[in-house]
């Protein structure tokens, strides 16, 4: 292997790639002495790499500080999936490949008043849930909007689907910037982007995206636990989703843009994903006053299937829908301006996080003030025959990554290769005997999601702890999966 390529060990979990060719500064990456061996021979093979992609990353204009990777980094578009790259506003870019085509994908997650034993035969509510939540490639909800509405819901977010009776107004306090982005203009978003969004709002989707019964299994910070109000043995339910079709028609849309512009701004990135802008051009200022539509359409999103949820529990439980809690809801394909201390000085930066979730510590003023002692909760989907966490930022992971933490247990095999080696009916029969009760609308996409194409999350999780950067609160399995 090149070294130009080789990964220099800073301690057991975290490696530090030097400076070199086009390079503006280094690459750092935060993760296990056998992940670190990995991704070196995933550059060596010349094929699709998560650490070429971070060199790339840590070449762009304007980056600040190391280009980052967290322990659950693979390959994505032009920029790896778990990178954060931090950006000046005068001299940086803002780049579409930072932020992809699921603009604010993220997850909420929902605290009930029901412990374990209160589910009883999971089979009846996998059931009403799989009934009750639109899931699937191309998948409607029941929330249909005019023009006029659908640019109602991209400026107001998760406040709109409230004003329309989705949800309870104490949700917005427990959602990253209250649900509602600003910045946002909907006439930065094309036509062709809202037409496909008209009928998609209150949708799960495909892939990757979830609805999950799960169950506290374990506590690992008391202190946090409680504050979140999370106990063990108790049922929570997460939802992983987010902008949908609109939000990948705003990617397709200005990777054509950025191209163009980057030509005239005379910036070459080594991919095309990597098609950026000046942070201060006109071009930029345009895509993120989309990207905001688009995070404002992520959380309007799940701020419906919130409300599904507990029209579900209610019906089997008689749950008052004012008892199931908004935990958080964090999004994790975002680009932000936020205010960091980077060499002593307190500095406001666009920070890119891909299949990265923003993780601010104690003290932060975006913090819900109920956890502000603590930080907020990061959400880390696991697999779905496995485990999540919660975790929570420290204050080194605000120094040393941007205030950033990992948001699942990262792909270890593409979809395609996870299709070849698994069937979607012996992983369905193996969950069953877990007592995981499973509800999806493919196989192929039940072989897809398979927990093997997944890498180890609780490897993923205790690197990022072991290096400070992230913190555990809770470990949660699953009871019951619903998914596209």
């Amino acid at each position: 292997m090149s070294d130009v390529m080789r990964l220099q060990r800073v301690s057991d979990v975290e490696w530090r790639l030097p400076p070199s060719g086009a390079m503006r500064g280094a690459a750092r990456v935060y993760c296990d002495e056998a992940m670190a061996e990995d991704l070196c021979r995933e550059a060596e093979s010349g094929g699709w790499s998560a650490l070429v992609q971070l060199r790339n990353v840590a070449s762009l204009p304007g980056i600040v500080g190391d280009a980052l990777a967290l322990p659950d980094v693979h390959p994505g578009y032009g920029f790896p999936i778990g990178g954060v790259g931090a950006f000046d506003l005068r001299d940086g870019v803002v780049v579409v490949g930072g932020v992809g085509f699921d603009i604010n994908c993220g997850v909420r997650m929902l605290a009930t008043p029901l412990g374990v034993e209160a589910l009883g035969s999971r089979e009846a509510l996998a059931d009403l849930l799989f009934e009750r939540v639109p899931a699937g490639l191309g998948s409607e909800g029941a929330v249909r909007l005019s023009v006029r509405e659908i640019d109602d819901l991209l400026r107001g977010g998760a406040r709109y689907a409230v004003a329309r009776g989705y949800g309870l107004a104490e949700d917005l306090a427990y959602i990253e910037d209250g649900g509602c982005l600003a910045g946002a203009d909907p006439s930065a978003v094309s036509e062709r982007a809202k037409q496909r969004q008209f009928r998609q709002v209150g949708t799960l989707g495909s892939g990757n995206h979830y609805l999950e019964v799960q169950v506290v299994e374990e506590v690992f910070d008391a202190q946090a636990a409680r504050i979140y109000g999370l106990e063990r043995g108790s049922v929570v339910v997460s939802i992983h989703s987010g902008s949908r079709a609109l939000g990948h028609q705003i990617g397709q849309d200005y990777l054509k843009v950025m191209e163009s512009a980057g030509r005239r701004y005379g910036m070459s990135p080594e991919e095309k994903e990597l098609a950026c802008a000046p942070v201060d051009s006109d071009e930029g200022r345009r895509y993120l006053e989309a990207v905001a539509c688009g995070g404002n359409c992520a959380f309007a999103n799940r701020q419906v299937l919130a409300h599904l949820v507990r029209e579900a529990l209610a019906a089997r439980f008689g749950v008052p829908r004012a008892a199931v809690r908004t935990v958080y809801d964090i999004g994790h394909n975002n680009a932000k301006r936020e205010w960091h201390e980077v060499d002593g000085e307190r500095r406001e930066l666009l920070v890119h996080r891909k299949g990265a979730t923003r993780a601010f510590g104690p003290g932060r003023d975006e913090v819900p003030e109920p956890y502000r002692a603590v930080g907020h909760p990061i959400l880390v989907g696991g697999t779905m025959g496995t485990a999540s966490y919660v975790l929570r930022g420290t204050p080194l992971g605000m120094a040393k990554a941007f205030a950033s933490g990992v948001h699942g247990a990262g792909r270890s095999l593409s979809r395609k290769k996870a299709a070849k080696r698994f069937w979607g009916e012996d992983v369905a029969s193996s969950m069953k005997a877990q007592g995981i009760e499973l509800r999806a609308h493919s196989l192929r996409g039940i072989a897809e999601e398979a927990p093997g194409a997944y890498k180890d999350v609780e490897r993923v999780v205790s690197a990022a702890e072991r290096a400070g950067i992230n913190r555990r609160v809770a470990r949660l399995r699953p009871a019951i999966v619903i998914k596209g």
